[in-house]
C-alpha cells in the first residue's frame, strides 16, 4: 500500500473509531441503566426484585465468553463486519425489552451482553490501525473514559428522567434505534482493506482458535490479564457493589454520602483512564505509570481506612478512581507484545482474564467480608481488614508488573521478562 492510500485509510480508522466510541457509550449506558428503573422492570417482566436482579445478572454470563469470540471475529474478518454485528445484536437486545414477558427480558439481556463484548475490543482493535504507538495508550484511556461517562449517564442521566415518569420502554426503544443506526455507521465507515485479509489467512487456515493459541502461549498475555483484573476489582468488586453498604453500615455514612462517595470512583476513572494513558505514551514507557498508579490506589485505599481524617472520603474514593486508570496499561502491553495479526484476539484475551480474576476474587470477598457486615460489632476494624483485601490484591499486581516485558518506545532500562 502506497503512502497516499495508507494515510486514507489511516483517516477512515479514526472515523471509525470515533462511531466505534458511541458504541462503547452505549455499551455502559445500557449496563448501568437497568439499576434505576428495577420496579418498572419487575413490573414489566412481572418477576420479582430478585427475579429481575437475576436477568440483569445474565448479561456478564455472555459479555464474558462473547469476549473472545468478538477477538477471533475481530482478526478473522477484521472490524467492519464484527462491530456491526455487535451494534446489530446489542440493538435488537435493548427492543426485546419492550415485550412483556420474563423469557424476552433473560433473551434481550443476554444478547446486550453479548453484543456489548464487542464493542471495547473493536475500539482497541480501531485504535491501532488508526493511531501511532506513540500515542495508542492515550487512545485507549480515551477510549475507557467515555465508557465511564456512559456508566455514568446510565445511572445520573437516566434515572431522574424515569423519576419524572419518562416510560421506561422509550428509553429502550432509543437505545435499541441509536445503537442500530451507530451500527449502520460503522458498516459504512470503517476500511476493509484486502491486505489486512491476506496477512491472517494463513494465520487462521492453521484452525478456528489458533489466533488464541498465539495469544495465550505468551506469558505475557497471562501477565496482562491478571495485572488489570487485580486493579480493576478493588474498583468494580468493592467501591461499585458493596461499598454503598460498607460505608453506611462500618462508617455510619448516610445513604447519600455513601453513594457520592462510591459516585466518585467511575468519575475516579474518567479523568485517570485518558490521564495515565497519556502519561505512558509521554514518557514511552508502560511500565513506571502501570506500577505508580497501582501504589497510588494503595496509598488512596491505605488513608481511607486508617487516617480517614485527612481528606473526606469522596476525595480518597476519586484519588482511587484516578489511580486504577493504570488498569487500562496492560491492554497496550498485550496488543504490544503479540502479532499485529491477533491484535483483536489479544484484547479479547485481556477481557476473559481479567473477568475471571474479578469473578474469582467477587465470592471470596463476600464469603470473608460481605456476609460478616451486618453481624460485626467492631465495624472500624470490619472495614481496614475489608480494605486490606483489596490492598494486598493490589500490591500482588505490583509485583507481576515487575515481570512485565517493557514495550513503550522508549526501552532505555532492563526489564525482568518471563519470554
Amino acid at each position: 500500500m502506497d503512502s497516499s492510500k495508507k494515510s486514507s485509510a489511516t483517516k477512515y480508522y479514526v472515523i471509525a473509531w470515533v462511531f466505534g466510541l458511541l458504541f462503547y457509550f452505549l455499551d455502559y449506558v445500557v449496563r448501568a441503566a437497568p439499576a434505576v428503573m428495577i420496579p418498572q422492570l419487575s413490573a414489566v417482566f412481572n418477576v420479582s426484585t430478585i427475579g429481575l436482579v437475576s436477568i440483569i445478572g445474565t448479561y456478564y454470563y455472555t459479555y464474558s465468553t462473547c469476549s473472545l469470540i468478538a477477538g477471533i471475529a475481530l482478526d478473522r474478518f477484521g472490524a467492519k463486519y464484527s462491530l456491526f454485528a455487535g451494534a446489530v445484536i446489542l440493538g435488537i437486545g435493548c427492543l426485546l425489552f419492550m415485550i412483556s414477558s420474563e423469557f424476552a427480558g433473560n433473551t434481550g439481556r443476554l444478547l446486550q451482553g453479548a453484543g456489548c463484548a464487542f464493542a471495547f475490543p473493536g475500539c482497541v482493535y480501531l485504535a491501532t490501525k488508526g493511531f501511532s504507538p506513540k500515542s495508542l495508550a492515550t487512545a485507549i484511556g480515551f477510549t475507557q473514559c467515555l465508557g465511564m461517562l456512559g456508566g455514568s449517564a446510565g445511572q445520573f442521566v437516566v434515572g431522574p428522567l424515569i423519576e419524572k415518569g419518562v416510560d421506561q420502554k422509550l428509553f429502550w426503544i432509543g437505545a435499541g434505534i441509536l445503537t442500530i443506526l451507530v451500527a449502520i455507521g460503522l458498516l459504512l465507515i470503517t476500511p476493509n482493506p484486502k491486505e489486512e485479509q491476506k496477512s491472517t489467512k494463513e494465520l487462521h487456515a492453521k484452525g478456528f482458535l489458533s489466533p488464541y493459541k498465539v495469544v495465550f502461549s505468551n506469558p505475557q498475555s497471562w501477565l496482562c490479564g491478571v495485572i488489570s483484573g487485580l486493579l480493576f476489582a478493588p474498583t468494580t468488586i468493592f467501591a461499585m457493589t458493596w461499598g454503598v453498604a460498607f460505608f453506611q453500615q462500618d462508617r455510619s455514612f448516610s445513604f447519600h454520602d455513601a453513594t457520592v462517595a462510591c459516585a466518585m470512583v467511575p468519575m475516579g476513572w474518567v479523568f485517570g483512564c485518558p490521564l495515565l494513558g497519556y502519561l505512558t505514551d509521554k514518557i514511552g514507557r508502560r511500565k513506571p505509570v502501570l506500577i505508580g498508579g497501582a501504589v497510588l490506589m494503595i496509598l488512596s485505599l491505605a488513608q481511607l481506612l486508617l487516617l480517614p481524617a485527612i481528606a473526606p472520603a469522596y476525595v480518597s474514593t476519586f484519588l482511587l478512581g484516578v489511580a486504577s486508570g493504570a488498569a487500562m496499561i496492560p491492554y497496550s502491553v498485550i496488543k504490544e507484545s503479540n502479532p499485529d495479526h491477533v491484535k483483536g484476539s489479544a484484547t479479547g484475551a485481556i477481557n476473559f482474564i481479567t473477568f475471571s480474576v474479578t469473578t474469582l476474587l467477587s465470592p471470596l470477598f463476600s464469603h470473608f467480608f460481605g456476609k460478616t457486615l451486618a453481624e460485626t460489632t467492631d465495624k472500624a476494624g470490619h472495614f481496614q481488614f475489608a480494605g486490606f483485601f483489596w490492598i494486598g490484591g493490589i500490591a500482588i499486581a505490583v509485583v507481576v508488573s515487575l515481570l512485565l516485558k517493557e514495550t513503550g518506545t522508549n526501552k532505555t532500562l532492563k526489564t525482568v521478562s518471563v519470554v
